[in-house]
């Protein structure tokens, strides 16, 4: 095949990214930097020291500072992705889906997030680039969508970091009444919501405005004790269902699988639809009933694995970047993790909670008080406990704040390196950093997180729940793009392979059988297909409740606004630079593959391969070091 045809085949114009000869798989040879484009946009290069000493770098200036670890990078989105929506938001899993629906759930969810990282994680690993996830939309599908992804991505994580201040002031308001005991957090209940959004806010933003060293410090301790205590929590859950109970207790036998057996069922078989104030509005039975309470449960799993992709996100400040395996093993062990973890609490949980709770099924007396964790303790007889978890949800909600609201900063000035936050003096003001830190992104991001004072009132729990939809539908919106990017990526990789001039180096760089290619990800391309799909179905139907009679228009906004906003966006970018000639709206893609870079060894990081036979020193060596690689 000819390179015409070659190109022909890709679906790219000859101008529309470099000849192979000049894509040399390299390693950091460019010095960071963002050249200013015809068009106004910037392109970000790849970075010639990440991590250069400390009295080279510039207090003032528009450059993040290179300095997180693969440690720092690895709890930044462990710590940002373990919340309130496992927390607070498994009872409603529960509830809605029944324990064996629950359960399928957060693992069929977990399918379709990982789709997502694996394909995130792939381009990033072989073209490590600043801001991948609007980035790798704009080179291989079109400017226009890479503009409205950045946009979109952004204020997701504004809303989401208001939202956790939502689940903050929430559960402060701790009041936990069945009857029989009787739990109060009087400070919470006698103070407005709207001051302890105040006061979180700005906790939130003066943490933000830490240097990235101490606050990757900070969140590598948060993320650390988030991994202990969901860890204990799952072992405590189990054992809570096995043992023996105290004579405190609400039962008096241990309660194994009772919650799964008859009367109750692996799935709820009733729908009970709720108004806007959460009151039940009449019930759905049947086959329709389980369908319903499935579906919805999607959307609210899904919003539980939100902040997986940071392990992307942070890439504008990370020292690792530069090895290939960092971000594989960043990729592999996010999904590990956190899949893992949430599929067992919620299994464990389902075993000491029916679904038929009064406090899961809109009747808790607070937020806090319709966790299935703290009903477990409760009844198990240890109301102790319940204080102490419902601090522990008060501090992951404010930790994932902080985590939010650091993704949305360090998006917003991106799109200010490439020209696409407005005017020129808004712009230059957005592109300023002081120690690495985008300070005036930080204050103008929080001050589109003044939207959680819309949640200061409300029934127990609504506002949050209209908030915690829209973020998610945001994200879903990313998350298709992104399956999306891999797929017109992989079609681009084979048309470069398909150059007669590349030589074999240049070849390895876009051949996903060669060894030395970074992440290969087995069945990438359909895991892309899947993920698409998925995504694209649970953004079209994520909002079948406010169908249900009385139709609820708030509801019916909160799960689509999302989708027209991304769409005008995409408009309005290619009006603007392209006018209404429709046929150059997809031609300014540039498909470009100049930053790709290979693994350095053929052994390869997280893999086990022993180096003799039999039990000997080095082979415990191994195993302790294959053990670390994948704990750290």
């Amino acid at each position: 095949m000819t390179p015409e045809e070659a190109v022909s085949w890709s679906g790219h114009s000859p101008l529309d990214y470099e000849k192979p000869e000049a894509l040399n798989p390299q390693t950091f040879t460019q010095s960071g930097h963002q050249s200013p484009q015809p068009d106004g946009e910037a392109t970000l290069h790849g970075f010639e020291d990440p991590n250069p000493p400390e009295g080279k770098r510039e207090f003032r200036g528009e450059s993040l500072w290179r300095v997180l670890h693969e440690r720092h990078i690895n709890m930044i989105a462990f710590s940002g992705t373990i919340g309130n929506g496992l927390f607070l938001g498994s009872g409603r899993s529960l509830a809605s889906a029944g324990p064996g629906g629950a359960v399928v759930c957060y693992i069929l969810m977990g399918t379709v997030i990982s789709s997502v990282i694996s394909c995130l994680g792939e381009m990033t690993a072989l073209m490590p680039v600043n801001a991948p996830v609007m980035e790798f939309p704009r080179r291989f599908v079109g400017r226009g969508v890479g503009f409205a992804v950045g946009w979109v991505y952004w204020f997701a994580y504004a809303v989401l970091a208001g939202e956790q201040l939502v689940a903050v002031s929430n559960a402060i308001k701790f009041r936990y009444d069945d009857g029989i005991t009787s739990l109060n957090w009087e400070v919470g209940q006698n103070v407005d919501n709207a001051v302890w959004i105040s006061v979180f806010l700005i906790l939130v933003i003066l943490f933000n405005m830490f240097p990235v060293r101490v606050f990757g410090e900070l969140e590598y301790i948060f993320g650390c004790f988030k991994l202990v205590f969901i860890i204990l929590l799952i072992l405590m859950m189990f054992f809570l269902s096995i043992l023996q109970p105290r004579g405190e207790a609400y039962y008096h036998e241990p309660l194994g699988t009772r919650y799964w057996n008859s009367p109750y069922s692996f799935f709820n078989l009733v729908y009970d639809a709720k108004d806007e104030n959460l009151h039940s509005k009449h019930s759905i039975e049947g086959s329709l009933g389980t369908l319903l309470g499935v579906w919805t449960t999607f959307t609210s799993v899904m919003f539980s694995y939100i902040g997986m992709d940071i392990v992307a996100a942070t890439a504008a400040e990370s020292r690792a970047l530069s090895d290939v395996e960092s971000m594989k093993m960043a990729a592999r062990k996010i999904n590990l993790r956190v899949i893992t973890l949430y599929s067992l609490a919620m299994l464990t949980a389902s075993f000491v909670v029916p679904m038929d709770h009064p406090f899961i099924n809109g009747h808790s007396t607070s937020v806090g008080a319709r966790s299935v964790f703290i009903i477990a303790v409760v009844e198990a007889g240890m109301p102790k406990v319940a204080h102490f978890f419902n601090a522990v949800f008060v501090f992951s909600a404010f930790t994932c704040g902080i985590n939010s609201m650091y993704i949305a900063t360090r998006v917003l000035h991106t799109l200010a390196l490439r020209g696409q936050t407005g005017p020129e003096f808004i712009t230059r003001r957005l592109r300023q950093c002081r120690s690495g830190v985008p300070v005036r992104a930080v204050l103008v991001t929080g001050a589109i997180m003044m939207v959680a004072y819309m949640g200061r009132d409300g029934s127990v729990g609504a506002r949050l729940d209209e908030l915690a939809n829209n973020c998610t539908v945001s994200c879903l919106v990313v998350y298709a793009s992104i399956c999306a990017t891999y797929l017109y990526f992989s079609r681009t990789l084979e048309g470069a392979k398909m150059y007669g001039n590349t030589s074999e180096s240049q070849a390895a760089s876009y051949d996903r059988d060669n060894p030395l290619y970074p992440y290969k990800s087995h069945g990438q391309w359909l895991k892309a297909c899947y993920g698409l799909v998925a995504c694209i179905i649970l953004i079209l139907f994520n909002g079948v409740s406010a169908f249900i009679e009385p139709f609820s228009i708030r509801k019916f906004i909160a799960a689509y606004i999302s989708l027209p906003v991304f769409i005008l966006l995409i408009l309005g970018y290619n009006i603007r630079k392209h006018g209404f000639r429709f046929g150059d709206w997809w031609t300014d893609k540039s498909g470009d593959l100049s930053q790709t870079v290979q693994a350095s060894s053929y052994k390869r990081k997280g893999r086990l391969e022993f180096p003799d036979n039999g039990i000997t020193r080095d082979n415990w060596a191994t195993l302790v070091h294959w053990v670390w690689v994948w704990m750290k």
